[in-house]
């Protein structure tokens, strides 16, 4: 009995200790390793080119348009300071305002086209094959120089010797000055573009549906939902943030096009229905030697491509996923 009250009392100083050593009751805390070094450091190092090549061609460009669209600069002299007369010239300027239409003509007909086409490619993609082969075969024309591509289709819709038109002959219908006329000019250069950037559009789409789990179709499949159904109940909803992107990429993209304009017979025309706004920015600075009102246009287009941009981001909540 004696031997078990002396056990009885050991284990009752034992406890008492564990508990005046425990941190919350004497405000000690737990003793640790050596302490790591931070990430931060190292990661810093590894973006160090980016950010510094970002800061060079980007940051410090911006802040010397946003600085030469409140002056009067020709690269011949000087700048002076002209505050927000530039800016005021725009507002009354006829030929802005119709290169802001053009450009937004184009991008409905680019954008529009090229991702309905980018979307039914990567569902068949995704839904019928997985072919590494046709996947490549889409992918060649984004990887052909746009002017190579231009001027390819420049040939092909020649009035005169193009194939199209000598298609279109051949079989009794009219034929058409595709880049010479004002109603066909701007389709037939949005047409160039989708063919050129649709396999790239559809190679995004497809990697967002592959993120898809397959039991949720199957699922589908067993409460008898047919291709088409899932199609639109599934896939498009569960690639939105996938989709968001490539509408926000397509459209900032489709306000810069200067490249496949700058190479038809009449570079803005006929009768301005091809000046799109890049083009116009690029006659104020380098024909006309306007550098400080083409920067006003230029900072004009930033500040609408960035509205446009958070718009499609609110509208499409792009930063939501259906998968989560």
């Amino acid at each position: 009995m004696a031997g078990g009250a002396s056990q009885t009392r050991e284990r009752a100083d034992t406890a008492r200790e564990a508990r005046a050593d425990a941190p919350g009751r004497t405000g000690r805390k737990p003793r640790h390793g050596p302490r790591r070094r931070g990430d931060g450091p190292v990661a810093l190092l590894f973006l160090a080119p980016v950010l510094i090549g970002f800061a060079v061609f980007y940051v410090y460009p911006a802040i010397r348009g946003a600085y030469f669209s409140t002056t009067d600069y020709n690269l011949l002299s000087s700048p002076h300071g002209v505050g927000a007369a530039n800016y005021s010239r725009l507002l009354h300027d006829p030929l802005f305002w119709n290169s802001l239409k053009v450009s937004a003509y184009y991008v409905v007909l680019n954008v529009g086209g090229q991702t309905v086409l980018a979307v039914v490619l990567a569902g068949l993609m995704f839904r019928l094959t997985r072919s590494v082969a046709i996947r490549v075969m889409l992918l060649l024309p984004w990887l052909v120089p746009n002017v190579t591509v231009g001027l390819l289709f420049l040939w092909l819709f020649d009035a005169d010797l193009g194939l199209v038109n000598h298609v279109l002959g051949s079989v009794g219908m009219s034929t058409h000055g595709w880049f010479t006329s004002t109603t066909w000019a701007m389709p037939t250069i949005a047409l160039t573009n989708t063919w050129a950037y649709t396999g790239y559009t559809a190679l995004l789409l497809y990697a967002g549906m592959l993120q898809i789990p397959d039991p949720i179709y199957e699922a589908a499949l067993l409460d008898g939902a047919g291709e088409i159904r899932m199609f639109f109940r599934l896939t498009l909803p569960l690639i939105r943030p996938v989709l968001a992107l490539v509408l926000v990429v397509s459209v900032i993209g489709s306000f810069q096009i200067f490249d496949t304009v700058a190479i038809t017979p009449s570079p803005g025309g006929p009768v301005n229905s091809t000046r799109v706004i890049y083009y116009y920015i690029y006659e104020l600075a380098f024909k006309h030697f306007e550098m400080g009102y083409a920067s006003a246009v230029a900072m004009t287009l930033v500040l609408i491509l960035g509205v446009l941009t958070m718009v499609q981001m609110r509208l499409l909540r792009a930063s939501r996923s259906d998968l989560a």
